[in-house]
């Protein structure tokens, strides 16, 4: 096989496709990228055996057809320090060498048969529907941060999504924070309900922030698999099993104690404030009435001590509650709002943090907190 493919193109292309592959192979082809030409196209593969991504790229000079697989790291490594220019590969099957040559260097590297990679399972009867690129990217980046790490609960280790005649919902939980994204631009006739694992939808994540138009998102429940398509690239990834915990039932509906402030200035506030608290319960007191407000952090162990007024509006009774103020931080810094409104019922109970404005008109946000017992 022998074809010729801009640098700019195929690197661009390599790495964004090579952000699936693990570090930690099980098995060495995965190393690699699967390079297969057909006719005047050139399709890269890489994958991790639970994600998989590929790109198209069309070629104008090419010669043969086949597929092998080249080491991922040197090509990669080798296209970052080259200038744009026109590189040629030629690829000896036989004898399993893989030749390129770019303005004045020339490169070899062994390469592999194309038939040991993993193939990829096309997704059989799905269903399907579209989402605008940055609708997708902004859903991922405001839920995903709320993502459970403990291995003991899986189901929570990834981001949910539902589809409804009304909107599409993502939801991200910790037991500690949850936030529920919903947008109304998507709409499905069916309902359906799967759990989005958190690796893919993070590497999808950093691409789609480029991307123009919509995402082609197929999806089965019977095979529990998911592919989304967009420009010339498609990510196929498993879905994580079990069922999510209903979400709904934590989110408290009544909560006539409503805090009104700026974002920046809470947000400057808890940073500052939380450096004086305790680093392992990170707890900060927020003490609120309608006369003032008021963040204190104590850390006993150290004899450090911080308090700050923030100016605000507040309604309803007077009431001290604490928070984990780098729970805290972590929302206040995923809301694009200039004003927020965090709503509570009791110091026990959680408290919600929504936008006092939202970004867009066909989007809902909602970000709730559990509070710590308070110890000082």
């Amino acid at each position: 096989m022998k074809f010729i493919v801009s640098r700019d193109v195929l690197y661009r292309n390599l790495s964004a496709i090579s952000g699936v592959m693990s570090s930690n192979n099980s098995m060495p082809i995965l190393d690699n990228v699967l390079v297969t030409i057909q006719g005047e196209k050139l399709k890269l593969t890489a994958s991790d055996l639970e994600s998989t991504m590929t790109a198209v790229i069309d070629l104008d000079n090419v010669e043969g057809e086949g597929s092998v697989a080249i080491p991922a790291k040197i090509l990669i490594e080798t296209l970052k320090l080259m200038p744009e220019t026109p590189i040629v590969f030629v690829i000896d099957e036989e004898n399993k060498v893989l030749k390129f040559q770019a303005a004045n260097g020339e490169y070899d590297a062994p390469c592999f048969d194309g038939a040991e990679f993993p193939q990829v399972n096309e997704i059989e009867n799905p269903s399907s529907f579209d989402i605008d690129a940055l609708v997708l990217q902004r859903a991922i980046s405001k839920t995903m941060f709320a993502t459970g790490t403990d291995e003991l609960r899986p189901n929570m280790m990834g981001v949910l999504c539902e589809l409804s005649s009304e909107y599409v919902t993502f939801v991200a939980t910790d037991a500690h924070k949850l936030v529920r994204y919903r947008n109304t631009k998507v709409k499905t006739d069916d309902f359906a309900s799967f759990i989005l694992p958190k690796k893919p939808i993070s590497h999808l994540k950093g691409i789609l922030s480029g991307v123009n138009g919509s995402v082609h998102v197929e999806y089965s429940q019977e095979t529990n698999h998911i592919c989304f398509s967009f420009d010339n690239m498609v990510l196929y990834s498993a879905l994580k099993e079990g069922k999510y915990p209903n979400y709904e039932a934590v989110i408290p509906q009544e909560n006539p104690n409503t805090f009104v402030v700026s974002k920046d200035e809470f947000l400057k506030s808890i940073r500052r404030v939380g450096i004086y608290s305790n680093q392992s319960t990170f707890q900060v007191r927020v003490s609120l009435s309608e006369e003032k407000t008021n963040i204190t952090a104590e850390d006993m162990d150290y004899s450090n001590k911080a308090a700050e007024d923030i100016t605000g509006i507040y309604t309803g009774e007077a009431m001290n509650i604490g928070f984990n103020s780098k729970f805290l931080r972590e929302m206040l810094e995923n809301m694009d709002a200039d004003q927020i409104r965090i709503e509570m019922s009791q110091p026990n109970r959680a408290a919600l943090i929504l936008p006092e404005e939202e970004f867009d008109e066909n989007e809902n946000l909602l970000m709730l907190i559990m509070p710590v017992m308070l110890n000082y």
